[in-house]
């Protein structure tokens, strides 16, 4: 038999090798042009050896830390409704949403933890809340909008523009909320009929199904549902609608969705998944701050915080630039803004809404530095909370943080920021806002 003929019969199996060798070279060149992202077969084992920093909860009080939970509390002051009760989300701007609300309920428990304001104008404070809530003109008859007027109980666009139609509801927003009721229950009792009773009027399970959380959103008129939240908001939101009896595994579950990128030499945890279908998902502080100060973490969260605190302090000792990362909102346009440890596909990015990267607005941020140091208080944290403590303003609050380009200050005070910072002094007076002092 010839070498001819011995080529025929084998020629099957060159093909098989020639196509072989062609799938690995275009999936090579694919993963090169960053069409294609690897993952490790086992992604949490990549935090096997991470040791989780010390809880700092029970640092206790002092003069300096008394005052600035005054300056917070400040905030809250000035731009809640007298009729509603309702507070703004931003500094004389009469629109809140269901996420503000939730820290606006933070804000409350915090300052009467701290003695701000006594138990009687707490309890009433959170009773017009509660009553707000329940006279709330809802999505298609069925869950909380996305935006309302504190004023009018109006759903409104993000303008604070009323709408009959609405803009459609925030799964990770009401997620929130509902561990802020939780808190109401558990600080004040006499409130937890009423509250099951706002609840009971919602469409729950509309927005929980199958163990994910699902939010929707009107487009050209259409109300489209989608699963919402990616890792790190998506399991903090889940654990508020767990803490009400819903099935959202799911949601708490990381491991399907979970994907690690380096940064600063730190393994990050990154979702797989798009945000809005269009952008490689961010990582940033925002939920593990929230989980942190009124949970007091789960262990796989307080491994998670531990490192995208990490990769923060990390930049700063590479680069001198101190960094500490949320979304918040700008004092100039567009107004707000995701800066991130890992986000759109890139490390340090700062995205729009819509996925825009607009790094010159990176801030270091006031709920960042605040929260961070109540959360663990290293040499880093205490960095960063005395670099932004010159701009607190006792008329107004504390503004959103340091424009890190030009050392200005990112002059927007908001809800959210301001109720961080009360958090965060609670925080280290009296633990996570979820334990009840005896």
């Amino acid at each position: 038999m010839n070498w001819q003929t011995n080529l025929v019969k084998a020629r099957s199996h060159i093909i098989f090798i020639i196509a072989l060798l062609l799938g690995v070279t275009l999936i090579f060149y694919l993963e090169r042009a960053g069409h294609i992202r690897t993952e490790e077969p086992d992604a949490l084992a990549a935090f096997d050896e991470v040791v989780p920093l010390p809880l700092a909860d029970g640092l206790g009080r002092s003069p300096q830390t008394d005052e600035q939970a005054r300056i917070a509390w400040t905030y809250f002051q000035n731009n809640t409704d007298p009729d509603t009760g309702l507070a703004g989300s931003v500094d004389k701007y009469p629109s809140t949403t269901m996420w503000e609300t939730a820290s606006y309920i933070v804000a409350i428990v915090s300052a009467q933890r701290l003695g701000i304001i006594p138990p009687s104008e707490a309890e009433e404070r959170v009773a017009k809340v509660v009553n707000a809530l329940s006279r709330l003109v809802l999505f298609e008859d069925s869950l909380p909008n996305k935006a309302y007027d504190i004023r009018t109980l109006q759903m409104v666009d993000y303008a604070n523009r009323p709408t009959s139609v609405g803009l459609g509801w925030s799964a990770l927003d009401i997620g929130r909320l509902m561990t802020a009721l939780e808190l109401v229950q558990r600080h004040y009792p006499d409130q937890a009929d009423e509250v099951v009773r706002v609840v009971a009027g919602w469409d729950l399970d509309r927005m929980v199904r199958e163990g994910q959380l699902n939010g929707a959103t009107v487009i050209d008129g259409s109300v489209r549902e989608n699963q919402e939240g990616r890792v790190g908001y998506e399991r903090y939101a889940a654990k508020g609608m767990m803490l009400w009896g819903f099935d959202a595994t799911a949601a708490l579950d990381v491991a399907g969705n979970l994907q690690v990128v380096r940064v600063e030499g730190v393994p990050i945890p990154v979702d797989t998944r798009l945000n809005r279908n269009s952008t490689p998902a961010l990582t940033t502080s925002e939920p593990y701050l929230f989980d942190g100060l009124e949970y007091g973490f789960d262990a796989l969260t307080h491994v998670f915080a531990t490192v995208v605190y990490r990769a923060q302090e990390m930049r700063y000792r590479n680069t001198g630039t101190l960094t500490g990362v949320s979304e918040g909102h700008l004092s100039q346009e567009p107004h707000f803004a995701y800066a991130s440890v890992w986000g759109g596909g890139s490390p340090w990015a700062v995205l729009t809404f819509g996925g825009d990267r607009i790094d010159s607005r990176r801030t270091l941020s006031t709920k960042a530095a605040f929260g961070w140091d109540a959360l663990f208080s290293t040499e880093y944290t205490q960095e960063m909370v005395a670099a932004v403590a010159p701009f607190a303003d006792p008329a107004r609050g504390w503004p959103e943080g340091i424009y890190e380009a030009d050392g200005t200050v990112n002059g927007s005070f908001t809800a959210n920021t301001n109720a961080t910072v009360l958090a965060a002094q609670a925080f280290r007076a009296t633990g996570p806002l979820m334990h009840v002092p005896r």
